[in-house]
């Protein structure tokens, strides 16, 4: 009897291990038997994204969310119960047998429920896919059109990649994110980033019933008022408009990355990447990177561009229509025609560079060609303008306007053009389909040439005295702006070299698009060679960003600390005129544009 009393511990030992075992191994799924409480998680197979309850920033409420799992800062990309928050450790998830999942507070109330409508037909289970999708599906069909329920489908105030943008015309589901009320009160807050359900499609952040960004419409390419989203190495884009539903999604082509796009309390639209060397969110691009982008700044009929001051004026044939406001920079109340518009003798002008007007009241077909779309604006009254609906492979489609044209803008380096209708006097013999009042083209023909005769040698000779007088003026603010560079990296104790911008020019083939290894949040970067051989990467702030000197030199103190961290090695940085660049080595082995651009 004695020797079986011997076995006790080690079956003890043995039964302990396993209740271990049980309770550290990580599950993905539960099923109508099972739940999560406060303190357990489901886990999603490569471990990416975690699902279970936490307390945001300094909130002492609970909240059911999904994660990130694999870093060091707790980030919630969805909130179950955003509006019923938890006052206690007490939260249950449970699956019911209808397939619904219920949130339970200590009483046993339901405080959150997925409200599955389809009943299954089999067991239901819930799954935290790879993907951060949290699905209620049938077990075994791991089809995702067939889910019963996915947490995709109602997102909170974060996209992910793969999540669709846009609204189910069939069923009637809006998949828009509300922002949260603040960092720590995921509650739906006064924001909401939505694609647009009225005309042809673009993305609009709305506070309280009001636009207060707006993207422009899908070009083929992109928004065509997102310059900085272009296609690159990292992701793509998606844009889906057809009888079932219309939606924007993006895809990773690196699937370890980390990548969400966030409509932050404040109502900026910002898309992060994480970076493992530092251990933090990247900012990567961000909606809100100019006044101009300030909806309908310019009024109705005016067009915004950030090279310009004032930055409003209005569009081509069009004049301030309260005069005093916009002298007292009040653009509000827009512009009016010049010459009103005569059906049968009206023709158009191209703006080339814009981004494109409010679609709200457009009309659009995506089989017609450019000149197909025009005599389509022309035999309309209404119609006030056109363009191509797809800029690709020279055009295509058609995209017209009736009424005013809204919230306009100026981008050098945007390939779209817009066709304004114009009164044919305002074109005199040029594009309008009939121009009768030839007497009046001959007057105006006569009357420029004695101006132009009259003025031409005045005209050159303030040319050249604003040119001498811009050089001089240029060099001392150049020579100044360097030594107060000099000055403040000397009190930051970087001593860091000065280039010029010639040889940083001669490097990179003059910033030859050829060079161009991509571009960020605030500015492109460029690969080059110096005279002594080494390989160099030019980061080059834009111009027109918000980043001044202080902001400057903060980033440069900024990346020599990182340095320590065997992070990419700054050589130096360039400040010359209007630029600001920073030059660091280029390693063909590892991922440089990724760690500056984000």
């Amino acid at each position: 009897m004695r020797p079986s009393m011997d076995y006790i511990p080690v079956l003890v030992l043995c039964f302990s291990l396993l209740l271990i075992l049980e309770t550290v191994t990580a599950i993905d799924t539960i099923n109508t038997t099972q739940s999560i409480r406060d303190g357990q998680t489901l886990i999603s197979a490569d471990g990416t994204y975690v699902l279970g309850f936490f307390k945001p920033g300094k909130s002492k409420s609970r909240y059911l969310g999904i994660w990130f799992g694999k870093i060091s800062v707790v980030t919630a990309v969805w909130v179950a119960n955003r509006e019923t928050p938890l006052n206690d450790s007490s939260g249950v998830l449970r699956l019911t047998n209808k397939g619904s999942l219920v949130l339970l507070n200590s009483s046993g109330s339901i405080i959150w429920s997925s409200n599955t409508s389809r009943s299954p037909t089999r067991n239901p289970v819930a799954q935290l896919l790879d993907s951060g999708n949290l699905v209620v599906k049938e077990e075994g069909d791991d089809i995702l059109e067939n889910s019963l329920w996915q947490s995709f489908e109602h997102p909170t105030d974060t996209l992910l990649p793969e999540m669709k943008q846009g609204w189910n015309k069939i069923t009637g589901m809006d998949w828009s994110l509300t922002s949260w009320k603040s960092p720590d009160d995921p509650a739906r807050g006064h924001f909401i980033d939505t694609l647009s359900p009225s005309g042809y499609p673009e993305i609009l952040v709305i506070e309280d019933s009001k636009v207060k960004y707006r993207s422009g419409p899908w070009n083929g390419l992109r928004f065509s008022g997102s310059n900085q989203l272009k296609q690159n190495p990292r992701y793509t884009f998606e844009f889906v408009y057809n009888e079932n539903e219309t939606f924007y999604r993006y895809h990773l082509v690196n699937y370890s990355m980390l990548w969400r796009l966030v409509i932050s309390p404040e109502g900026d639209l910002q898309r992060f990447t994480w970076v493992d060397q530092i251990q933090s969110w990247l900012l990567f691009s961000t909606a809100n990177t100019d006044n101009c982008e300030r909806y309908a700044l310019c009024g109705a009929n005016g067009i915004c561009s950030i090279h310009n001051s004032p930055m409003c004026d209005c569009l081509y044939g069009f004049v301030p229509k309260i005069r005093s406001d916009w002298e007292a920079t009040d653009w509000s109340s827009g512009c009016v025609r010049r010459t009103p518009l005569n059906c049968s003798v009206d023709g158009f002008q191209k703006v080339s560079g814009v981004k494109l007007p409010q679609t709200i009241t457009s009309w659009f077909n995506k089989s017609m060609n450019l000149e197909e779309c025009k005599y389509m604006c022309l035999k309309n009254c209404s119609c006030t303008a056109y363009s191509n609906l797809d800029i690709r492979d020279g055009g295509s489609g058609c995209l017209l306007w009736f009424g005013d044209l809204v919230d306009t803008r100026v981008f050098s380096q945007n390939e779209q053009d817009i066709y304004l209708r114009m009164a044919a006097s305002e074109l005199g013999n040029g594009d309008g389909t009939k121009v009768n009042d030839k007497s009046n083209t001959k007057k105006m023909i006569i009357l420029s040439s004695v101006l132009s005769t009259g003025t031409l040698l005045l005209c050159l000779a303030m040319v050249l005295c604003i040119r001498n007088r811009k050089q001089r003026r240029n060099r001392e603010v150049s020579g100044g702006f360097e030594r107060n560079c000099n000055s403040n990296l000397r009190k930051e104790n970087l001593d860091l070299p000065l280039f010029d911008l010639y040889t940083l020019a001669d490097a990179t083939m003059d910033f030859s698009e050829d060079c161009k290894l991509g571009e960020g949040g605030f500015g492109p970067v460029y690969k080059g060679t110096l005279k002594d051989g080494r390989e160099i990467a030019v980061k080059r702030l834009s111009k027109f960003s918000r980043q001044g000197l202080d902001e400057f030199i903060n980033e440069v103190k900024h990346i020599v600390e990182l340095q320590h961290r065997n992070l990419v090695k700054l050589l130096g940085c360039c400040i010359e005129r209007d630029e600001k660049m920073l030059v660091y080595e280029f390693l063909s082995n590892k991922s440089l544009d990724f760690f500056i651009f984000g």
